[in-house]
């Protein structure tokens, strides 16, 4: 049972507020964010009051798009409930509004709570069914085009560049499903994306310590009809270690879990899903590889420490992209931890497109690469000023941590041999495959 629904800024500010029973003030919003943001390290779920003014009030809340998801109660359900329904919260507003920002959410805040109202009543949870609240949603979204300082005519469908000559505009992603009542003026197509997150420790020897690969297989429909969506797998994609097909390279994985509407009759002979798409975006399949990467890591670096003159320290690191050469990363960070004492940095880059500066607050340097070409290397040198500097100091230095984004590229090989839609719609239907790998923790010791 739900008390209180209300959507807050990074900063505190309330965005949406929607009281359902009155059993709690609206100065509870405050009270949340003050105890949130007073916790040290990761921010439970699940927070508990404990003022006199709001006895045995909890908040349950997710942060998802850079703003706090929150629902509150003063009776005691089930937390996972709740979680799962902020989290579909999160995912209607990015549907029905194109995109999950403190923007998006300001400009269509009449929407949101026209959403929450069908969603929700006295604090009961009715749907969260796209198909069902498509029929009673009568609001029109106001579409927000993201802010970037980068060209976004080759952006594909979530954020990763492409070069292919024939792709999906800037805009699809961001683009709104269609109401009930008609269509928006969108086309009808159907977006397919294979997105996959690398853990990677690398030992200071340069020895793979471990691998492992979190994927996913996400689709975003924009269909005004419901049809038979049918994607077929690579023909050699295996799950467990006593599954093996085929002769050739095969792909594959430990565990696969697959969403509720997923059809498997022809996944076991020939790796076909079938999946009949409501409008907006879903995760067909979700799969997991521990301990094995079958190609090589992505990047290797080779660091040089050295104490120059006086209280000098010479940071010298030569970072090599192993992508095949028509691949590259983008949007490549390095995080390098220098002593406590550092007071300066001064740098010598390899490109003029590359920037680096030290962050006094986390005493680390932070070197961001753009783009980063597959087979070829960069280095940088960075000389430190540390008062006091000693041995003890190097050791100070790293781990190096590093952020990317891999373009049109999987490291377990996964890929989408066809999408066929039965019966075929009327008119023109497009459909689209991404491919990206994402750094989820990639960490280098040196």
């Amino acid at each position: 049972m739900i008390s209180q629904v209300f959507i807050l800024s990074s900063k505190g500010d309330y965005l949406i507020y929607k009281d359902f029973r009155g059993e709690a003030g609206k100065d509870s919003i405050s009270v949340f964010y003050e105890m949130v943001t007073a916790l040290s390290g990761d921010q439970p779920p699940v927070v508990m009051v404990t003022f006199r003014t709001h006895k045995d009030l909890h908040f349950i809340h997710v942060k998802q798009g850079g703003l706090y998801w929150v629902a509150s109660t003063k009776v005691n359900p089930s937390p996972f409930t709740i979680i799962e329904f902020l989290n579909r919260l999160a995912a209607l507003t990015k549907d029905y509004c194109g995109s999950l920002s403190e923007k998006s959410v300001r400009m269509n805040f009449a929407l949101i709570y026209e959403l929450l109202d069908e969603m929700v009543d006295y604090g009961y949870i009715q749907t969260t069914s796209t198909d069902i609240l498509k029929n009673f949603i009568q609001t029109e979204a106001v579409s927000s085009k993201p802010f970037s300082l980068f060209d976004l005519s080759n952006v594909g469908l979530f954020g990763a560049e492409t070069q292919q000559s024939k792709v999906a505009p800037s805009a699809a992603a961001t683009r709104p499903i269609m109401s009930g009542r008609g269509e928006q003026g969108g086309k009808n197509e159907i977006f397919v994306d294979v997105i996959e997150r690398l853990s990677v420790v690398i030992g200071s020897n340069g020895m793979l310590m471990k691998a492992d690969i979190e994927g996913e297989i996400r689709v975003k429909c924009y269909l005004p009809s419901c049809s038979e969506m049918r994607i077929g797998l690579n023909e050699e994609f295996s799950i467990g270690k006593s599954q093996l097909r085929g002769y050739g390279a095969a792909v594959h994985v430990d565990e696969c879990s697959f969403h509720q509407a997923v059809k498997l009759d022809e996944f076991d002979s020939f790796r076909i899903l079938k999946v009949c798409p409501s409008q907006g975006e879903q995760t067909v399949m979700q799969y997991q590889l521990c301990d094995n990467l079958p190609c090589a890591p992505p990047f290797r670096l080779f660091p040089t420490l050295e104490r120059d003159y006086g209280n000098r320290l010479l940071i010298y690191l030569k970072l090599r992209c192993d992508l095949p050469p028509k691949s590259s990363a983008l949007n490549v960070s390095i995080t390098v931890p220098v002593p406590k004492g550092s007071l300066s940095l001064s740098q010598e880059l390899s490109s003029p497109d590359q920037s680096a500066e030290l962050q006094p607050k986390n005493k680390a340097i932070l070197w961001e690469i753009p783009r980063f070409p597959g087979g070829a290397q960069l280095s940088a040198l960075f000389k430190v000023e540390v008062p006091g500097l000693s041995s003890a100091s190097l050791l100070e230095v790293g781990p190096v941590s590093m952020s990317f984004e891999l373009p049109k590229y999987t490291c377990t090989g996964l890929q989408i041999r066809f999408l066929r839609l039965t019966p075929t719609q009327p008119g023109l239907s497009q459909r689209w495959v991404r491919y990206v790998t994402h750094s989820d923790s990639y960490t280098i010791r040196i």
